[in-house]
C-alpha cells in the first residue's frame, strides 16, 4: 500500500516513493484500490482541506463572524416586535440562526471544488495511485468541521445573550448533530453544481439563488401565520421550516417530533438522489 502524505507546497498529496504514472496505468490502480484503502485517502483529502483552512484561516470568516453578527442582529432589530423583548425571541430565533447559518455554510463545499478543479490541482491527483473518489468525499468529511464551529458558536451566543435551553445539554447536542448531518447532505448539492458549473462565482450565485428565498420564506424568523397566504402555504411546506422546528423542539424541551423525521428522511432522499450525480460528474471530469 502506497503511503500518502500532503504536498508542503500546494496541499495536494503526494506519493511517497511513487514514480510518474501513465493515465492507462493510473486507471488500473485508482479502479483497484480497496475499500479500505478509500477510506484512509479520503481521511487523507480531508486532512488537506483542515490545512488549507489552517493556512488562509479566513475561510472560516463565514462560520465565526456570521453566527455573531446575524443572532445580534436579528434578534435586537425583530425581537420586541416578534415576541415583545429579546428573552422571549431567543428561543425563536437561535435555532433559525443556527440552520440559516449552517445551511448557508455548506456552499463553500461546491465553491471550492470548484476552484480546485479550475487551478489544475484535481489534474494532479489523477496522477496519483488513489481512489478517485478521494479527492470528493475528503472535502465533504473536511466541511462538517465548519459546520461544527458554526453550530458550536451559535449556542454559544444564545447563551452569552440568555438562552437556557429547556431541555439542557443533550438536546443542545441533538439539535447541532441534526443540522450537521442535514447540512452536509445539502453539501452534495452544492458539490453538483461545483462539478458541473464553469466557475466558482456561478457556484456561489446559483446556490445563494436557491437558498435565500428557502431560508427566509421559512418559519425561521417569524410566524407564518402572519404571512400573505401564498406565503404561509409556501412557509409551511419548506423542508427549511421543518428542520427549524425541529431544531426548536429538541432546544425547547418539545421532545422528538415528526419534523425531526421528516427532516432525517428529506437529508437522506437528497443524498440519495446528488451523491450518484455527483459522483457520476466528478468521475467524468476526473
Amino acid at each position: 500500500m502506497t503511503t500518502i502524505a500532503p504536498d508542503q507546497v500546494t496541499g495536494a498529496p503526494s506519493a511517497i516513493g511513487a514514480t510518474t504514472i501513465t493515465p492507462g496505468v493510473e486507471r488500473e490502480v485508482t479502479n483497484s484500490v480497496s475499500l479500505r484503502e478509500t477510506i484512509s485517502h479520503t481521511f487523507t483529502m480531508a486532512h488537506r482541506g483542515l490545512l488549507k483552512i489552517k493556512r488562509t484561516p479566513e475561510q472560516l470568516i463565514d462560520v465565526t463572524l456570521q453566527p455573531i453578527i446575524f443572532t445580534l442582529m436579528f434578534t435586537y432589530i425583530f425581537g420586541g416586535a416578534i415576541a415583545g423583548d429579546v428573552q422571549n425571541y431567543l428561543p425563536i430565533i437561535i435555532p433559525g440562526i443556527l440552520v440559516q447559518t449552517v445551511i448557508s455554510t455548506s456552499v463553500v463545499t461546491g465553491v471550492q471544488l470548484r476552484e480546485d478543479m479550475a487551478k489544475g490541482v484535481f489534474d494532479r491527483f489523477r496522477s496519483l495511485p488513489i481512489a478517485r473518489i478521494a479527492p470528493l468525499s475528503g472535502a465533504l468529511l473536511a466541511d462538517t468541521v465548519r459546520y461544527l464551529i458554526a453550530t458550536t458558536l451559535t449556542f454559544v451566543m444564545g447563551y452569552i445573550m440568555g438562552l437556557r435551553p429547556e431541555a439542557g445539554v443533550g438536546g443542545v447536542i441533538a439539535a447541532g448533530l441534526l443540522v450537521i448531518v442535514c447540512a452536509w447532505s445539502l453539501s452534495w448539492i452544492f458539490a453538483f453544481f461545483g462539478v458541473i458549473a464553469r466557475s466558482a462565482s456561478s457556484v456561489q450565485g446559483i446556490s445563494m439563488l436557491v437558498l435565500f428565498p428557502l431560508t427566509f420564506l421559512s418559519n425561521a424568523f417569524v410566524q407564518p401565520e402572519t404571512m400573505p397566504a401564498p406565503l404561509e402555504w409556501f412557509a409551511n411546506i419548506n423542508p427549511v421550516s421543518h428542520l427549524v422546528t425541529a431544531v426548536r423542539d429538541l432546544v425547547n424541551g418539545a421532545g422528538i417530533g415528526a419534523d425531526f423525521g421528516w427532516s432525517l428522511v428529506g437529508a437522506a432522499v437528497i443524498v440519495a438522489v446528488f451523491a450518484p450525480l455527483t459522483v457520476r460528474a466528478y468521475m467524468r471530469k476526473a
